[in-house]
């Protein structure tokens, strides 16, 4: 077999992706393992076969016994899903890192730790519990707290929280892929305390780091941007990276140079090895060197995962270099995954091990094809020697052939990766074949800089400032490269993540394209009709929800906001859209992850800066057309400078009232020339008709505003009714709901500020009246679907309600657990 390892890692993975799906006891899959080997052992005849399930059953098991809990004292026995306050021992598995993040317009820092727990206290006695935990805590913890040290710190400790809408951030199922289950929330480092004995000497990675990034600083004049990210990119330094320093990085592709990954590890195995070939070193000591070194490397930068995989991968090249065995990329590329699942299998379903392995494995398969049309490019007539052309046309042709080399290497990781980033970050990126032509070459000049600086250190200061400087210079450049990738035409494009299945039907048609298995003359035209026939079945698909209108009601922290997606640009509406933090933390996230880009109509209902307040904050981010409010003033000035601002722009500006109709909606309340104390009463009311389906928005009307609008209105019914909760009073009262007569009643509430939650009182109130009722502070973002013959609503925990002429079933799916 050319390339065994492959095959061996495919059977392994498959084992893996089975643990996955299903879960057996523990006991049945230790005692097939050990079964399938014995036969293996035994039945030599059989072994050829026996061996790839018995591959798959070592991953299956492997998997299964990392996830199930097979101890009394395992934190998710001890605990269960509850939030309590409580206090735990335990030790620091890693030094705390320091998170920078924006609030209210202020920079604060919150400090993030990983703790291996040995006992909890709930209540007045001390139990033992087994788990790593996450805990947050706000605020720089002191020094003395790294790696090794056994800890005490009180906080409430529940399970990481779920997200509140589709498409956003799924932070529990992120940390249960590291075994973690459960968030500890310190309110301050007050809540910290080292237990006896206490270790004097932070570990040597903390000392390296501590040292080398104040060497990477001398001699430059102040701790800007620039040198942060030199940091962020040599060392790993993730403080660095905040979501406003990070995002141009991330829209041009060019994210990976800040992770200690491949890129890094083969520029410093390539440095090494060429300085040692110099020196005359011979191959095997070359590898006895540099190994370690890259080792070394990876430990001193704080052994992350990435830096982990990059090292195994490349030990195994320049293991099989240093020992003159032919180099075979693939069988390499399995072998490093092999190792590495193996020893962490949860990695298989982590968006950063797919990328790189997918990166590497399409260059690997994509390169020598893409290479072909490379030469043919370059291919000049073949009787002519090279020798004769000009020395003008020689130097033109190698310029020529560098540059598509890279661009081509470029393409192949591009295409190889283009689905990854599209699932897991919603992106599409054209802009990335050119940026990383260029971010790329200043990353390994910038990075060759850093480690110049860290070599000479304080044994040449002069030249280690002047390492730095250099450095400085090509980060900076970076930094601007990235601005400036992202700012061309058509650079990139958010966009819903597409389906496993079009992912699977994408890598299939590149593998046939690239290989030319699908253009050999015997199966092109069955694979000119597999291909149509897909079109086909896509292009079904996509008329279908053409004719979908969908509305998702998202909590925003004491507001709401209403995101109604229609067929065509100009019926895309955002009804309110929270404070600033709401905007930048949630909605902002949220609708990227739907694919929009462009806002066509934003419509504020009222002057509550908790529905409104970021409305500039979206019109700049999402190029808002047309801002839409009623002619009732309010006293709030954030509301006043929003309307100002865009009547001094050119973007469009238009007041509706009662009695407006606009696309499909009716506007029922306020009138023009009404005049309320209260803010609330002001809010305006929407009633929109969608293939027979009548949605009623409420906002936060109040009191007063409700009766106003009874005694205005001869039709208010609704199928769906969607309100939030007034100040001073209760929404939807009895009169009104008799008035509606709706099917469901959405309660758009939210868990904080308490004041935003829905009082016993009115719960009881509404359910008396025997109508489904969702609150979203306990459902999360509830989204409706309205096709011409039903619609359905379905929530974030995964209640659904679908609604058939008369006939209205309710379903229920599993609570998520991760």
């Amino acid at each position: 077999m050319k390339r065994p390892l492959v095959a061996v890692a495919l059977c392994y993975a498959a084992g893996l992706l089975l643990a996955e799906a299903f879960q057996p006891p523990l006991v049945v899959l230790f005692s097939s393992a050990f079964t399938l080997l014995f036969l293996c052992v035994a039945w030599s005849r059989a072994r050829p076969w026996l061996l790839w399930p018995l591959l798959a059953a070592v991953g299956w098991t492997n998997l299964v016994s990392r996830t199930a809990v097979v101890s009394p004292h395992d934190l998710r026995e001890v605990m269960g899903n509850s939030a309590a306050i409580v206090t735990v021992r335990g030790i620091l598995a890693e030094t705390p890192d320091l998170r920078i993040f924006v609030r209210d317009e202020q920079e604060a820092f919150r400090s993030l730790a990983r703790v291996n727990v040995f006992s909890v206290k709930h209540g007045d006695d001390w139990q033992p519990a087994t788990g790593r935990i996450v805990v947050t805590t706000l605020g720089e913890l002191p020094g003395q707290f790294f790696a090794g040290q056994r800890v005490e710190i009180t906080g409430v400790l529940a399970p990481p929280p779920l997200p509140i809408a589709p498409g956003l951030f799924n932070y529990r199922a992120h940390l249960a892929r590291q075994e973690i289950h459960y968030q500890l929330k310190a309110g301050s480092t007050n809540d910290w305390q080292l237990i006896e004995p206490a270790m004097d000497k932070a570990p040597f990675t903390d000392r390296f780091l501590t040292w080398a990034r104040s060497t990477l600083a001398r001699g430059l004049p102040v701790e800007d941007e620039a040198l942060r990210l030199r940091w962020a990119m040599t060392l790993g330094w993730k403080t660095a990276l905040t979501g406003e320093i990070s995002e141009p990085f991330m829209r041009s592709g060019t994210m990976h140079i800040f992770a200690i990954s491949g890129l890094h590890i083969a520029l410093i195995a390539g440095i090494l090895v060429s300085l040692l070939r110099v020196m005359q070193v011979s191959r095997a000591w070359c590898g006895i060197i540099v190994i370690p070194l890259l080792w070394f490397y990876a430990a001193a930068t704080g052994w992350q995962s990435s830096a982990i995989r990059a090292t195994i991968m490349m030990s195994i090249i320049v293991g099989g270099w240093a020992l003159r065995r032919p180099s075979d990329l693939l069988n390499s590329l399995a072998a490093a995954a092999l190792i590495i699942l193996l020893w962490e299998p949860q990695q298989l379903f982590q968006a950063s091990f797919q990328l790189s392995f997918f990166v590497v494995l399409s260059i690997a398969v994509f390169l020598p094809p893409l290479e072909k049309v490379r030469d043919r490019v370059l291919q000049i007539d073949p009787l002519l020697p090279v020798e004769l052309l000009p020395r003008w046309q020689r130097a033109v042709r190698a310029g020529a052939r560098v540059g598509l080399t890279s661009f081509v290497t470029s393409l192949a990781a591009w295409l190889g990766s283009l689905p990854l980033t599209a699932y897991y970050f919603h992106l599409f990126s054209p802009v990335t074949l050119l940026a990383n032509l260029l971010i790329v070459p200043l990353a390994g000049l910038a990075l060759m800089s850093n480690l110049g600086s860290l070599i000479c250190g304080g044994w040449l200061p002069w030249l280690t400032e002047l390492f730095n400087h250099s450095g400085w210079f090509w980060m900076s450049a970076m930094v601007r490269s990235s601005h400036v990738a992202t700012e061309l035409p058509g650079a990139y494009r958010y966009v819903p993540s597409p389906a496993i299945v079009t992912c699977l039907l994408y890598y299939a048609l590149l593998i046939g394209l690239m290989s030319g298995w699908l253009l050999a003359p015997g199966r092109r035209a069955w694979a000119a009709l597999g291909l149509t026939l897909v079109c086909f079945a896509y292009l079904g698909r996509w008329q279908a929800t053409r004719s979908t209108v969908e509305l998702t009601i998202l909590p925003l922290g004491g507001g709401h906001s209403v995101l109604v997606n229609a067929a065509g640009r100009n019926q895309d509406w955002l009804i309110d859209c929270g404070n600033t933090n709401s905007v930048e933390f949630l909605l902002k996230p949220f609708l990227r992850a739907q694919g929009v880009n462009q806002v066509a109509r934003l419509a504020l209902t009222h002057g509550d800066l908790r529905h409104v307040g970021g409305a500039e904050a979206v019109m700049t981010e999402f190029g808002v057309r047309e801002l839409l409010t009623s002619s009732v003033r309010f006293r709030s000035p954030v509301y006043r400078r929003i309307v100002a601002t865009v009547m001094s722009s050119s973007r469009r500006h238009t007041e509706i009232n009662r009695g407006d109709e606009i696309g499909p909606w009716t506007v029922l309340h306020p009138a023009a020339d009404d005049n309320f104390s209260q803010a609330d009463d002001g809010a305006l009311v929407l009633l929109g008709e969608f293939h027979g389906t009548r949605i009623l928005l409420l906002s936060d009307l109040g009191r007063r505003g409700q009766e106003v609008l009874l005694n205005r209105s001869n039709d208010v019914r609704a199928d769906l009714v969607v309100t939030g909760l007034p100040v001073q009073t209760e929404p939807v009262a009895d009169a009104l709901l008799e008035a509606i007569q709706p099917k469901v009643i959405i309660v758009a509430d939210s868990e904080f500020p308490a004041t935003e939650r829905a009082r016993p009182a009115l719960r009881e109130r509404l359910e008396g009246h025997g109508v489904p009722v969702i609150y979203a502070r306990q459902e999360g973002a509830v989204t409706i679907r309205v096709r011409s013959e039903a619609w359905h609503l379905q929530t974030s925990t995964g209640k659904g309600i679908t609604v058939q002429g008369s006939t209205a079933t309710r379903t229920e799916s599993p609570k998520p657990s991760n």
